[in-house]
């Protein structure tokens, strides 16, 4: 049997919930944003106090706590770093991710004892790159997005530092993440945690024969709308190809979403962890289980790809064009309580679900059960057809015992607009 190194499963983490979420479903490490020199100021960044929360959280769950500090940094910028990079370290957090030269040497110097990862923002595309920032002090290198699986094998040949690799989600158009359109566009520094994201937005294309005049060069589709573009990639799975990212001899597998959902990354991770530790487990017997896969897509946004993995992206891998149908299923609640005796489960709501709806219990290690609600009741044991209220608690019949903190997931259905 081979003898593989197992990587690390590595999930975002917006907030102190998503942390733990993420850690329970089966994530080895999280990574975070602090409240300076990140690129996700819209995340739910944690104060000091609250990394180290995080870090005795996950510790204490035999996993780790990365703060990203990905910034290119202008004048101005590097005021304190110093100081945030010890309070960092004293607050247990395990590495900071970096791109800036001038910020990477700064916690090495001034903040002996915290390691330090370098972004993917930095483009790290090839073994001599990699050696360079190993002698410069570095653990780990998160790849360029644009590197394929065939060259991670070739640098793998030549360096034993660390190799951290995106391996799922929303993956941005600009270069390892580099874009200037958010800044030129709405005057919003995507390098330095302000993107807009304009790259997602509708574009259209114009003939301008004469000045003032336009006409929609993308015509209409069959249901006569004009058919809009975007600057946007699909998103990242590689679900499939785990046996070639161990094999290839890579330490980490990164989920993109910092600002997902909990119901995004306790899928994710769930799924991710699942399909590695099967492969690790027996790789020569080693198949993917189908319903993985069917996992993934109850939480994609877009349909997705497998980006410069296996050669350069087509067509196929921008949103453009017809979109692909795909189920959309939204997070309805999570289970508070079980009671064996009376098969009764008790449910925080967090989206509008009642009688008649068929749903979906799941839980970490990728335990599932499906029922459909037969009855439901309040918090006084006052029967209702629909619980519409934001975190009402409700309780209803499931012969199928659950889990504290299992989460419940539902089909989205149209409904018909009642009258008044």
């Amino acid at each position: 049997m081979k003898q593989l190194q197992k990587p690390e499963v590595l999930a975002p983490a917006g907030t102190m919930e998503k942390l733990k979420i993420a850690i329970d479903y089966g994530a080895d490490a999280v990574y975070i944003g602090g409240d300076a020199y990140g690129l996700r100021s819209r995340a739910g960044n944690f104060s000091f106090e609250e990394m180290q929360a995080g870090a005795d959280y996950a510790h204490a769950h035999h996993a780790k706590v990365y703060v990203a500090a990905n910034i290119v940094a202008h004048e101005g910028d590097l005021a304190g770093a110093g100081d945030y990079f010890r309070q960092v370290r004293d607050h247990g957090i395990d590495a900071v991710i970096v791109s800036d030269p001038s910020l990477v040497e700064t916690a090495i110097t001034q903040a002996p004892g915290l390691a330090v990862h370098l972004s993917t923002q930095a483009s790290a595309t090839n073994w001599e790159t990699l050696n360079f920032w190993q002698d410069e002090g570095l653990e780990r290198i998160v790849l360029a997005r644009e590197v394929g699986v065939a060259e991670i094998k070739e640098i793998r040949k030549h360096t034993d530092i660390e190799i951290e690799a995106f391996i799922h989600g929303a993956m941005c158009i600009g270069y390892s993440g580099r874009c200037v359109l958010s800044n030129h566009m709405g005057l919003r520094d995507a390098n330095r945690g302000g993107c807009a994201q304009n790259c997602r937005w509708k574009y259209d294309l114009f003939e301008m024969p004469t000045l003032g005049d336009h006409e929609s060069l993308l015509g209409q589709n069959s249901q006569g709308k004009t058919e809009d573009f975007s600057m946007s990639a699909v998103d990242m799975s590689m679900i499939e190809h785990i046996p070639d990212l161990v094999e290839a001899g890579v330490n980490s597998l990164k989920i993109e979403g910092r600002m997902k959902t909990v119901h995004y990354v306790s899928t994710v991770a769930n799924v991710y962890h699942k399909a590695v530790a099967d492969y690790c487990a027996d790789p020569e017997h080693y198949t993917l289980d189908p319903k993985l896969v069917d996992e993934l897509w109850k939480v994609a946004q877009r349909e997705m790809s497998t980006g410069f993995y296996y050669g350069t992206p087509d067509e196929n891998d921008e949103l453009f064009g017809q979109r692909r149908k795909r189920p959309r299923y939204k997070f309805v609640g999570q289970v508070l309580a079980y009671d064996s005796a009376t098969h009764t489960v008790t449910v925080q709501q967090r989206n509008n679900f009642g009688i008649g709806d068929k749903i979906e219990f799941y839980g970490p290690e990728f335990t599932h059960h499906e029922q459909t609600v037969a009855d439901l009741y309040d918090e006084d044991g006052v029967a209702i057809e629909r619980a519409p209220h934001a975190m009402q608690v409700v309780t209803f019949t499931c012969d199928t015992p659950v889990a504290k903190g299992d989460f419940i997931r539902a089909q989205e259905v149209k409904r018909p607009v009642s009258a008044r």
